[in-house]
């Protein structure tokens, strides 16, 4: 075996190149497929949905998906581009230098380097964020922030990174240089903790800094969620609109919240474009995932994936090779804990490209069997009805690329998800 192959830092570099290049390559290629297929069918409604999507609105999604996708590739090059920059061209073993001549090797000092390394790449994405909000969103008649409240919001999610995020890494950070060898668990701990904490915090706290959420005034609508949720059970803290229209002219509907917090929430876009009983069935969907307990699932798929990961950081944290092969020289007299968690976020993605379409498959599933609980629950001729509107106003295609579907859609496109509804193409 050559000696290159056999030095386990040069395997690490071998390993995270290829899986790089793989990932990049696979992502590239579902990309462009999808970009042929959509625009292979862009010319006509497919005949299932003729009768109530025109041409023009067919062809608007399919050239937003386009440009989104393009779009897409070429954050895609420039994000690898950027992580080749932070590891095997020196990137962060140059920042880190930086940082220790500055402020020396103790806690503040890896403390300084994530918050400058945050920074940077902060930065460097700004250009795209603008484009997509201003560029994309705005040719499409999607966006509705100004650039003055897409200001004030890049402050409010410095200032909550700042105040919330800052402590817990130190905690972090703490917990990595004095647990000892088991540090992992109580960080792990740590970092469940604060989920579930940002879970009951987060709706009452924190999204009212984005937007205002009035309670739900129009009283028929009202009557009839409260019927709907006694009926399946369920109860909520309050029954609340967003006001996403200052933002964006897409529509959604959610839940958010856990246990005794939860809310129900509509955007103001929403309730402008659906029937009283198209919201019954879409809040009727949302309430399948409850009872099917999916949102509970993830959690605890997110606990145990979550633990995985950090036992996986606790041993390579302790490996030279694992620095060296990713182009960094750890620190010879102090600790290396915040290059492990900056080495470690900047790699897992290459890897974890190849099991998303577990994650996918299982999400769309999840939705098939909300809308079958919602069916149960409500009306599925309005479910599909508010799900047609849905895919119309937020421009989205019908007719992707099923390998594209496989390994990035959450959600079923709609002709599977229809044809569920309705039980026949025909009727769809």
């Amino acid at each position: 075996m050559p000696e290159t192959i056999a030095n386990p830092s040069s395997l690490v570099t071998l390993v995270f190149a290829t899986a790089l290049v793989c990932s990049l390559a696979l992502k590239f290629w579902l990309a462009t497929r999808q970009v042929r297929h959509v625009v292979g069918h862009r010319s006509a409604v497919p005949t299932v949905f003729a009768d109530r999507i025109g041409l023009q609105a067919h062809q608007k999604a399919a050239d937003y998906t386009v440009a989104k996708t393009r779009f897409g590739m070429l954050e895609l090059a420039w994000g690898v581009a950027v992580t080749l920059a932070w590891t095997l061209l020196g990137g962060l073993s140059a920042l880190n230098e930086a940082v220790t001549q500055q402020w020396g090797q103790g806690l503040l000092a890896q403390v300084a380097l994530i918050g400058a390394f945050t920074l940077v790449n902060a930065l460097v994405d700004i250009p795209f964020g603008l484009y997509g909000t201003f560029v994309i969103e705005q040719n499409f008649g999607f966006n509705k922030t100004s650039f003055k409240l897409w200001l004030q919001d890049l402050g409010k999610s410095v200032l909550l990174g700042l105040v919330i995020g800052g402590p817990l890494l130190l905690l972090v950070l703490w917990l990595m240089g004095a647990a000892g060898p088991s540090w992992w668990v109580w960080t792990w701990a740590v970092w469940m903790g604060f989920n579930v904490l940002a879970m009951l915090i987060y709706p009452t706290w924190i999204a009212p800094w984005f937007n205002k959420f009035q309670p739900l005034k129009d009283a028929q609508l009202t009557a009839r969620v409260q019927a709907l949720m006694q009926r399946c059970g369920f109860r909520a803290q309050g029954f609340y609109v967003m006001d996403g229209s200052k933002r964006s002219a897409h529509a959604n509907a959610y839940f958010t919240g856990f246990g005794a917090a939860k809310r129900v929430v509509f955007y103001d876009t929403l309730l402008a474009r659906l029937s009283a009983d198209e919201v019954d069935a879409v809040l009727a969907h949302e309430l399948g995932h409850f009872a099917h307990r999916h949102i509970l699932k993830r959690v605890v798929s997110l606990f145990a994936l979550s633990l995985v990961g950090f036992a996986l950081l606790g041993w390579l944290s302790a490996q030279v090779w694992f620095f060296a092969g990713l182009g960094v020289l750890p620190n010879a007299l102090g600790a290396n804990d915040a290059l492990a968690l900056l080495l470690f976020m900047l790699a897992l993605p290459a890897f974890t490209t190849f099991i998303g379409p577990v994650f996918s498959w299982t999400s769309r599933r999840h939705e098939f069997e909300a809308d079958a609980y919602a069916v149960q629950k409500s009306s599925g001729t309005h479910l599909a009805s508010a799900l047609l509107k849905l895919y119309e106003d937020n421009a989205s295609t019908l007719t992707p690329d099923p390998w594209y579907v496989r390994f990035y859609y959450s959600h079923p496109p709609a002709l599977q998800r229809l044809h569920r509804l309705a039980g026949t193409l025909g009727t769809a």
